[in-house]
């Protein structure tokens, strides 16, 4: 695993991607508060989060605003869906305090299950970056689709501002797939395997960022309360803003 620098120049930002599995440990535990713990653990500016919602009922938020009130760095992104909802389809997400977010929406994608993406353009000391959150299709077929959909929206943001999408990609394969489809105009990072926490071996959760941001360090966080927490560790990167003008496609 790559280590992350001791301290942020005003160039860099770190992001992460976290699939919380609704709050459920893999002690069988639902605890939130723990989910709030591994994040400041992690230490990233923005988080995008999948599973993030009960999958039931009023699809409440697993972290509410209690809790992300009085025991978090963070607030999350409004997305203006469901009232009791953090997410969308369960994707949300979260920024630290007093960061201003700029733009944010819901993105409708070709599914078999229930899917959708969020994205948001927050303002950070390396300027504004969009960021699109994802949790895709457990069918390969449906990955590809959404693959597509997402990166066509993700060329046209970058055009404007640098650009990162993550989130729980679902996909064992490491160079076909929908990283296939990712891989043809974003740099796909290996940040280490993510899934099953308690002995990770699949690559499932990613960051991909377009070539108006250079990688710094990247890196799973692995540690006895992220292994607890969710059946999934959080991936984190380090980025930095490229000088120069986006390239043409």
């Amino acid at each position: 695993m790559i280590r992350p620098t001791r301290s942020l120049g005003p160039a860099r930002i770190k992001l992460a991607s976290y699939n919380i599995r609704k709050g459920l440990g893999t002690d069988r535990v639902r605890n939130p508060l723990r989910i709030l713990k591994v994040l400041a653990e992690v230490g990233a500016d923005i988080i995008a989060l999948q599973e993030a919602d009960r999958r039931f009922g009023s699809r409440a938020a697993v972290l509410s605003q209690v809790l992300l009130d009085h025991h978090s760095d963070y607030e999350a992104v409004p997305l203006d869906v469901q009232t009791d909802s953090m997410g969308w389809h369960g994707n949300a997400i979260l920024v630290r305090k007093g960061m201003e977010v700029l733009h944010h929406d819901i993105i409708h994608i070709p599914c078999l299950e229930p899917r959708g993406v969020v994205t948001a353009t927050i303002a950070t000391p390396a300027g504004p970056i969009t960021v699109f959150g994802m949790h895709l299709d457990l069918s390969g077929l449906w990955r590809g689709r959404q693959a597509r959909a997402i990166t066509a929206l993700a060329e046209t943001a970058r055009a404007a501002h640098p650009t990162v999408m993550m989130g729980d990609c679902n996909e064992w394969r490491e160079r076909a797939g929908c990283f296939r489809e990712f891989g043809r105009h974003f740099a796909i990072l290996d940040c280490g395997p993510s899934f099953h926490s308690r002995r990770p071996v699949g690559r499932l959760d990613r960051i991909m960022h377009c070539e108006r941001l250079q990688l710094a360090a990247c890196g799973i966080h692995h540690t006895p309360l992220a292994a607890t927490a969710s059946d999934h560790l959080p991936v984190w990167a380090e980025l930095r803003v490229a000088n120069g003008a986006p390239r043409s496609s």
